[in-house]
Order: structure tokens, then sequence, then C-alpha cells
């Protein structure tokens, strides 16, 4: 069974909700790094814990916060996480196909339940195309 690491501040618990169920009825195992509570939190921690998790595991997981925006900044501090803010399925393909995303992250309060869903969807659905591709991921690192 494929697992995903889940994660959001406090305004993503709805939404988080609502993919953890729809990803559970694709038969996804879903591992939740928290928050579950609608109490101020902040983002950074729990991106930081989900993105550890991710380089652990070698599976994909998704960030939740506000616009998407802060967790994006915060997991792309991690030298083996490629976040991509996402708000379309062409952006979720894309990131998959041609730049090996491996955390997606959304906007809670700027992306709908069902537009939200159909770009997890396209996210899970394609994987890294390779190719002149891997060239370019080599270059984004800059060395220590």
């Amino acid at each position: 069974m494929q697992s995903i690491h889940l994660a959001s501040d406090h305004t993503g618990v709805d939404l988080k909700t609502t993919l953890a169920e729809h990803l559970g009825k694709m038969g996804i195992n879903v591992i939740n790094h928290g928050t579950d509570s609608r109490d101020s939190c902040d983002y950074p921690v729990l991106a930081h814990k989900l993105c550890a998790a991710v380089e652990a595991s070698g599976e994909l997981g998704i960030l939740i916060c506000g616009t998407g925006i802060g967790v994006s900044i915060a997991a792309n501090r991690h030298s083996g996480i490629r976040a991509a803010l996402c708000t379309t399925e062409l952006h979720a393909r894309m990131s998959r196909l041609h730049n090996n995303a491996n955390v997606l992250c959304l906007g809670a309060r700027v992306t709908g339940v069902e537009l939200a869903k159909a770009i997890v969807d396209a996210f899970l659905e394609n994987s890294f195309e390779g190719g002149r591709h891997q060239r370019r991921l080599d270059m984004i690192n800059l060395p220590a």
C-alpha cells in the first residue's frame, strides 16, 4: 500500500481532513504529521517535521497552510525536498513530470476543495520523466 505524508497548520486542518479521507478512499495510507487543531500554530515546525519524514522514507508529502507559500518556502530549505506550490492540475502534473517534486503545497484559503482533490490526483498520477530534466535538477542544489 502506498503511503503519503500529510501536514497542515491551523488554517489547513479542514482541507487536510478532507484530503485524508479522499486519499483513504483511493487506498492510500495517510501518515498525519499534524496539526489537528484550529488553534494557532507555526507552519515551519509542521513543514520541517513532514519534510524530515519524506526525506527519510522516500515517500511523497502534502503540506497545507493558508496560501501554501509559507510551507513551500520552509519545505524547500531541505536539500532533499522539491516542494511545489500548485494551484492547478497542470502545475501538479508538470511538477512531477519535469521537476520530480516530492512535496505538494496547497493553500487552504485560496484553493477550493474539489480543485484541491483534482490537484492531489494529478500529483499522484504522474511520475518523473528523467532525461534532460534530471540534468536540470542536478543544477538546483548549490555546493556546500
